[in-house]
């Protein structure tokens, strides 16, 4: 559908601001001066992967996905939003004179707020009925392999950790096994050689008494995978999913009959091991455009898929998003990651507050600490706070700050007497009110 006018509003200039939020996880989520550039991808990869590739913004514009509000400095916050999660349209604003133009390339609901926290909390809560759960238990905290050991990460280093957890009061009750153990993307359920057994591993956390979670990307198969060269007819045609892992990547289609068994009997098999959390990454893939085995539009498919990947995981799992659209997956994921991912640098490389970086992390995940406990528990990512990681406390004072997931993802070794007392104090369990 093309952009349509549906309203306008004058702005002070000095004091007007734009609210844009992100497609997805990673997307970038903010408010922004009249005349200031927002956040914006590096390049077509990132667009794709980061932002919603299907409508990149023009210069001089504002846009939010499903959501764009705009305080004009001078009277109420006006706001252009999606009537609900299963279609969510691109909503623009741009300067003419001394006025901010919005259109929209669907359906939207007009409303207005005294001010921005107010629409906000307002939007999410509007739109979470019919769809998300009226209350969210406490979600107790846990440890990930992945910011200390990425994807080299082995069966013993979950061993040893496990040990030190103990040895320093660190009270994680789920031991999450990210990027690494497998032997490609789409090939979850074969081992990479220098893992060790997933098995073991597994037995050897829930035998402490705590639980078991493990990392997939599952609408993606890389072009290396097993999975793409043995069922290219399982593919998405047409679907790119972007560039990672040294490989192009496809996207499973999740319409079709034995793709979707094959999707199910992933996480069953994960489940038959005693796995009951699952992270679930790079999800923006089920949502990409192509041609699909059925003829659904791209978010009735992402929301099928995960359906799927709940049927196979069990009704009382925890699904944990990540790389997601954020719209469309409420109802479905217990945990969603509002944020980019963290790293041990301040900055992004790239520059582009999309990729990884302390920034970017606290940038978004603050812009969207609103939604916790109205569509889901937030995942503001893990604590890191070894010595190595550049202004660690004020990393840590986000996670503090934040009603969300609490996570810990430090080689417990690498910890000094400072990271060990603030992982100890920070490793509890989620608000359970709306933040």
């Amino acid at each position: 559908m093309p952009f349509a006018d549906v309203g306008e509003i004058r702005c002070d200039p000095e004091r007007g601001r734009v609210f844009e939020h992100g497609w997805q996880s990673w997307s970038p989520t903010g408010s922004y001066r009249l005349g200031e550039t927002p956040p914006r991808p590096a390049d077509r990869n990132v667009q794709t992967i980061c932002y919603r590739p299907e409508t990149p913004v023009p210069d001089g514009v504002y846009q939010g996905e499903g959501l764009l509000a705009i305080d004009p400095g001078d009277g109420p916050v006006e706001v252009w939003s999606a009537p609900g999660p299963l279609e969510v349209p691109s909503i623009r604003a741009r300067r003419e004179g001394g006025r901010l133009v919005v259109s929209a390339d669907g359906p939207v609901r007009h409303t207005r707020a005294a001010d921005l926290d107010t629409a906000l909390r307002d939007w999410a809560a509007t739109t979470a009925e019919g769809h998300a759960p009226g209350a969210f238990p406490a979600v107790p905290p846990m440890w990930c392999t992945w910011y200390g050991y990425w994807d080299k990460v082995t069966e013993i280093d979950v061993l040893d950790n496990l040990r030190l957890l103990e040895r320093h009061g660190l009270t994680a009750d789920m031991i999450l096994i990210d990027d690494g153990y497998e032997a490609g993307i789409g090939d979850w359920l074969d081992p990479r050689p220098g893992f060790g057994s997933l098995e073991r591993a597994v037995d050897a956390v829930t035998g402490t008494g705590r639980r078991a979670g493990i990392w997939t990307a599952p609408f993606l198969a890389g072009h290396q995978s097993r999975l793409h060269r043995e069922h290219p007819d399982w593919m998405v045609g047409g679907a790119h999913a972007g560039r990672m892992w040294d490989q192009d990547l496809a996207v499973l289609d999740v319409t079709h009959p034995d793709a979707a068994a094959h999707l199910v009997g992933v996480f069953r098999a994960f489940a038959a091991l005693g796995i009951t959390h699952f992270k679930l990454d790079y999800l923006y893939a089920g949502a990409l455009a192509g041609r699909r085995h059925e003829d659904l539009d791209p978010v009735a498919a992402y929301r099928r898929g995960l359906e799927l990947v709940r049927e196979g995981a069990g009704p009382d799992a925890t699904l944990h998003g990540c790389g997601a659209p954020m719209l469309p997956s409420i109802g479905l994921v217990d945990i969603m990651r509002v944020s980019p991912d963290i790293a041990p640098t301040l900055h992004p490389r790239s520059g582009d507050i999309s990729q990884p970086s302390q920034l970017g992390a606290r940038l978004t995940g603050a812009a969207r600490e609103f939604l916790h406990a109205r569509w889901w528990v937030n995942d503001p990512d893990c604590l890191i706070v070894r010595p190595e990681v550049e202004a660690r406390e004020e990393w840590a004072a986000h996670v503090e700050g934040s009603g969300g997931l609490r996570g810990s993802s430090d080689p417990v070794a690498a910890l000094d007497a400072w990271g060990l007392e603030t992982t100890r104090r920070l490793l509890t369990p989620t608000r359970t009110d709306p933040s």
